[in-house]
């Protein structure tokens, strides 16, 4: 089994007062040749915006984008008339495809939203521009993986363009987890929201993550109750 660490303070990091963000991997500013992607995963974004802000309408091609507010909630509205808000519970993936200009806003003028903004290379290029979002019960991921995001198309979890697989948990304290991964040569990115765990010797506490690759499976202990994200993704892609 192969890993790479990364601490939660490692991260790179910009406040722009409105907006407080950190970049798991290399993104605006922050440049770090060793943090391009891991696989086909190319942006983890921990984002938290004021009340009353937002991103303004912006162009995406050919990514596959996911939003997961972890606090408050999320409005969105893009070019081709669709608008919605995304609320802490819902996960919202965009296959931005041939082209899509959106924007993104805090729904609330006083409360901050923190949400997850995670980017994956697609598996074709170019398909037609589609919005999905879905809402998930954190009872259905007690002490088990609840199913976010597959390239399956079912009515368990939104589908993604891209062999990926998005995988949650919210563990007890002293529990443990096996993850199988779906596919052979595919590598998951575990990163904590909460919590502490052990995977191997390797311990990860709160917004750490740790990329795992050339294994089948893996097994995760909780040190305390921690609610954890598990991002599987293709290492090499065409």
């Amino acid at each position: 089994m192969k890993t790479i660490f990364h601490q939660a303070e490692t991260r790179g990091h910009a406040n722009h007062g409105w907006l407080d963000s950190y970049h798991t991997f290399s993104f605006a500013g922050y440049y770090e040749p060793s943090r391009i992607h891991f696989g086909a995963l190319r942006v983890l974004n921990d984002d938290i915006v004021k009340g009353g802000f937002g991103f303004g309408r912006h162009p995406h091609d050919n990514m596959e984008i996911i939003s997961i507010p972890l606090k408050g909630a999320l409005a969105h509205a893009d070019n081709t008339g669709g608008k919605g808000t995304i609320q802490a519970g819902e996960v919202q993936i965009m296959s931005a495809g041939t082209g899509v200009e959106h924007s993104e806003q805090n729904a609330s003028r006083s409360d901050e939203v923190n949400f997850l903004q995670i980017w994956v290379f697609p598996k074709e290029k170019n398909i037609a521009p589609r919005y999905d979002q879905k809402k998930f019960e954190v009872s259905d991921r007690s002490n088990q993986w609840q199913t976010l995001v597959s390239p399956e198309k079912n009515e368990q979890s939104l589908w993604i363009n891209q062999d990926a697989w998005f995988s949650r948990t919210a563990l007890d304290a002293n529990k443990k987890l096996t993850y199988q991964m779906h596919l052979p040569n595919q590598g998951a990115y575990v990163f904590v929201i909460d919590g502490s765990i052990a995977i191997g010797e390797q311990t990860l506490n709160k917004r750490d993550g740790l990329g795992i690759s050339q294994t089948q499976s893996f097994e995760i202990i909780a040190n305390s109750k921690a609610d954890i994200l598990v991002i599987e993704v293709p290492m090499q892609m065409n």
